[in-house]
């Protein structure tokens, strides 16, 4: 993707050499990130001031930059940025074809989970690589990448048992977090504008609330809580909207805990 202009290419590359510590990967599937990815396309598309509201702190890195190397050689430099075509993905599977000489944990031919993009090739760090069990079938390892970002967020919580945790956005990765939460002994409710999310987290046993106009989630939140309010609540909705955010400070409890590891208005 190019980040100066949003435009979607598909690229035949070099396979790429390793580097110190780096495995190759030979892939057999990715995972689209639905939001992530819907994320970075839009911000290609914005022009340089939406992009500059978009990322504030890179603003105070540009501005520090031009009183040190001038405006010219600034704006320079972020062109050159925006001009690099991005790759798109980080949720990989495939089978390891090539390891390099101080790689200790990995092996020819171990089929691994990584971060690695949307290619026929990857060069991936053996730290960010992960050994798939024989019986785990590709399909299913594929969402790891994105179940540890739910696994971040529930460790930033540190929800103990029985505790009320409202997961806000029932996409992929809060399904995922949903159901972590679930087999860590919480009680796990959800809510989301799309029915069928909601639908979806019914049937893994996720109590839910579809979220419409009309509808009084914090009536909802504080009826299932008898009256006290969530002990935390995990935000995974991709939005532009604030409205996450303040509901989870309106149905959280007196010294509640909010984490976001969506992408949401703040």
């Amino acid at each position: 993707q190019s980040l100066s202009t949003g435009e979607i290419k598909l690229e035949e590359v070099p396979v790429p050499s390793l580097n110190k510590g780096q495995v190759l990967i030979k892939t057999s599937m990715t995972l689209i990130s639905s939001g992530t990815e819907r994320f970075l396309m839009d911000f290609g598309k914005s022009n340089l001031i939406q992009k500059a509201l978009k990322q504030p702190d890179r603003v105070k890195d540009v501005l520090d930059k031009s009183r040190t190397d001038g405006f010219f050689r600034t704006y320079q430099a972020v062109q050159n940025k925006l001009d690099e075509p991005l790759p798109l993905g980080y949720c990989n599977v495939g089978t390891i074809v090539e390891v390099d000489s101080e790689v200790k944990n990995l092996k020819l031919g171990q089929r691994v989970v990584s971060n690695g993009y949307h290619a026929e090739y990857v060069a991936v760090s053996e730290n960010l690589c992960t050994p798939i069990p024989e019986e785990l079938e590709d399909s299913k390892a594929v969402f790891t990448i994105l179940s540890s970002i739910g696994l971040q967020g529930i460790r930033l919580i540190n929800p103990t048992l029985g505790e009320n945790i409202l997961v806000s956005g029932l996409g992929i990765i809060g399904i995922l977090s949903a159901q972590l939460l679930k087999f860590n002994g919480c009680k796990v409710f959800g809510i989301d504008p799309d029915k069928k999310k909601c639908e979806l987290a019914e049937k893994l046993g996720i109590k839910s609330f579809h979220l419409k106009e009309s509808s009084k989630p914090e009536s909802w939140c504080f009826n299932n809580t008898n009256q006290l309010g969530m002990d935390a609540v995990l935000i995974s909705a991709t939005t532009k909207s604030s409205e996450p955010i303040h509901l989870a400070a309106k149905v959280s409890r007196t010294r509640g805990r909010i984490i976001l590891v969506g992408v949401t208005g703040i």
